[in-house]
This record gives structure tokens, sequence and C-alpha cells, in this order.
């Protein structure tokens, strides 16, 4: 949907997907959106490079978020989030329950 504007699909993916998750890694993206990785790489460098994205290495993974410094972050995130509201409802349910960990035993479903 916002490709013409952002000049990728994958890019749109990247920021999208972190715009649910609020944080992510490149392998667990490629995963989702059932892509190769190294396109979701090149964007996430891209990103990071011109300061849109940052990243923190836990243990031997490279995590990716929002910027906060970013000048254009909130105006970006809203721009995402319309989009988001574009999405079909089963889109928008798989990315929102996009679940980390697992359930609590014992929590009610």
């Amino acid at each position: 949907m916002l490709e013409p504007l952002l000049g990728s699909t994958n890019c749109e993916r990247v920021l999208l997907f972190l715009n649910c998750g609020n944080e992510g890694y490149a392998r667990e993206m490629a995963r989702y959106f059932e892509t190769d990785l190294a396109p979701i790489q090149r964007q996430l460098d891209k990103l990071e490079h011109g300061g849109v994205l940052v990243s923190r290495t836990v243990g031997r993974t490279r995590l990716y978020e929002y910027n906060p410094r970013y000048p254009f972050r909130k105006e970006l995130q809203a721009l995402i989030e319309k989009a988001f509201g574009f999405y079909s409802a089963k889109e928008r349910e798989r990315l929102i329950m996009n679940r980390r960990r697992p359930r609590r035993w014992g929590k009610p479903m």
C-alpha cells in the first residue's frame, strides 16, 4: 500500500512489523512475512543508516526499533498506523497477536 511512497514492499513490511511489535529482528520479520532474509536485512540496514531505526545486540541477536530521536518518528508511525487500518481484518489480527513468549501456565484463554 505504501510501496510507492517508501520505495519497497519490504520497507513497508519492516515498519509495519515494528509499529505493531515495538521491536524485532530480521529473521523474525522474514519468517512472519514468508520472504527471504536478505531483502529484510537490507531494509533494516538502510533504515538504520538513515536514522529511522536503532538497533542493539541481545546475545547474538540484533534487535531493531524506531529511533526515539528521529524527528519524524511520530508522523511516520501515524502514517503506518493509518495504512494498517486498510489491511484485511485477518492480517491485522495476525500482526497484533504475534506472540514472542508462551502464555503463563494456567492463564485462561
